[in-house]
This record gives C-alpha cells, structure tokens and sequence, in this order.
C-alpha cells in the first residue's frame, strides 16, 4: 500500500510539472483543487517524513558533484600556480608522484592540529610531494607572521620545514617577534630578516594565493588540494592518504 502511495505522490507531482509547461489557461487549478492537491500533499509528506531526508541528501550530493566540477575547473586553470609557484614551499619528496597542497595560515587552531597530519603523511609516504601556500586570513598578526616566514623563506630554504613546524606548533600567538625569534634561534639574523621584508614589500606570493582561494572556494583554513579536488577542513591524516592512494590507483581522488 505505502508503494502504491509513493507511486501515486511521484505521479502526481509528474504530472504538475508537466503541466507547469503547458499555457495556464487551459490547465490551472481552481482554487479547491489547489486546496486538495496541497493537503494531499502535506499528509504524504508527514505520514512519509523520509522523503524530506532523501530530498537533502540529493539536494546535498547535488551541491557537492557542483561545488567538485567547480573545483576542476578552477584546478585545471590555475594547475602551475597552484601546484609549481615560486611563492611556496615543497617538503617531503621533491619529485614525488602525488601532491598535496596546503592553504594554512599560523593562527589557526585547526592548521596548528593539522600539523600532525602533515608529519604523518610526510613519515609513512615516501613518495608524497607537500606544497606549503600560506593564506594570512586571520588578521594583521598572521599577515605580519607570514612576511617573516617569506622572508625566512628567501634566505634559509633548507630550513623551512623546521621554522614552520616551529612557529605553527608553537603555543603564542604568531605575530612577527614571534616569527622572528622562530627564525633567531634558526640562527637567521633579525636584520637580515627585515631587509629582505623591505624588498618583499609588494608580497606577490600572498596576492597569488589569495586569488587562488577565491578561485578554489577555499574560505577557511586549512584546506587542501590533491588531484583534481579541493578539500576543506582539517580532514585528518587518514583521508589524506586515502585520497593519495586512490589517484595512484585511478588517477583521480575519488575512485
């Protein structure tokens, strides 16, 4: 009987949207008629609450398929800046076959837990490229932090990872003194640190990566692009290396 029903709500919303099309004035519905359908309608709908559900997880799956051809696209347009920008900092395998970029800034609560997911992967995956993009979305101490960083960048390379593993996973607030003391006790002088901030004063890099966000979706931070996919949120070690072993497997990030 409850099939039956269904058949019958699918039937008549069918035939409403078809008749939707055709010219109003040979087929509207007189205002009882509109009357019944609608409490037709409500009763199905409260005796069959599901259907509601299944109607937004669609509506969900929907958005979601929308927002990934979105992100191709975005990906596929902007794949050197994103992937090979001299702005940005490669850890973990030079010439590994998978990448994984990350959008992070150094006042976030969630890219500081983060960290972990990116040391882990970095242990287990020989063979995995990490490309750090700084994105200073948390105000005037992150921005300032960040000119420290590409400046640390510029003079000591080789040193990167342990200044941003330092300065992330530190318990203060970044601001630039604690991003320059970071780089002190790396044995980088001060000085040399503020006259490479002068020259940077444009900061190409941070520009580059905030028109990349904007492209990307990316409004938060972390968030993370393997493949052809953007992932937002700090999704954990675990779905990092699923996605990295389904685009060797399949050559996408979802198989």
């Amino acid at each position: 009987m409850r099939l039956n029903v269904r058949t019958a709500f699918a039937s008549t919303f069918a035939l409403l949207t078809a008749t939707a099309i055709v010219p109003q004035t040979a087929h509207a519905l007189d205002d009882k008629q509109k009357q019944e359908m609608g409490e037709f309608i409500r009763e199905y709908l409260v005796a069959n609450p599901e259907i509601l559900l299944e109607a937004q997880q669609a509506l969900k799956k929907k958005q979601a398929d929308e927002q990934l051809k979105q992100a191709q696209s975005a990906i596929k347009d902007n794949e050197k800046a994103i992937f090979q920008s001299k702005f940005d900092v490669t850890l973990g395998n030079p010439q590994g076959d998978v990448t994984i970029v990350e959008f992070y800034d150094y006042n976030c609560g969630y890219c500081k837990r983060a960290l972990s997911d990116m040391d882990a992967i970095l242990e287990t995956d020989k063979n995995v490229r990490f490309v750090l993009k700084e994105l200073p979305i948390l105000g005037p101490d992150s921005l300032a932090a960040h000119k420290v960083s590409a400046a640390f960048r510029e003079i000591a390379p080789e040193k990167y990872g342990e200044f941003h593993r330092a300065l992330l996973g530190g318990e203060d607030r970044a601001t630039e003194e604690t991003a320059i003391a970071v780089a002190v006790r790396l044995d980088v002088k001060e000085a040399d640190l503020r006259k490479k901030m002068e020259e940077n004063g444009s900061d190409e890099g941070v520009k580059e990566a905030y028109t990349l966000a904007n492209s990307l979706g990316v409004t938060g931070t972390p968030s993370y692009v393997i493949g052809q996919e953007t992932l937002f949120g700090a999704v954990g070690a675990d779905e990092l290396a699923q996605k990295v072993a389904n685009v060797r497997s399949c050559g996408k990030t979802i198989c």
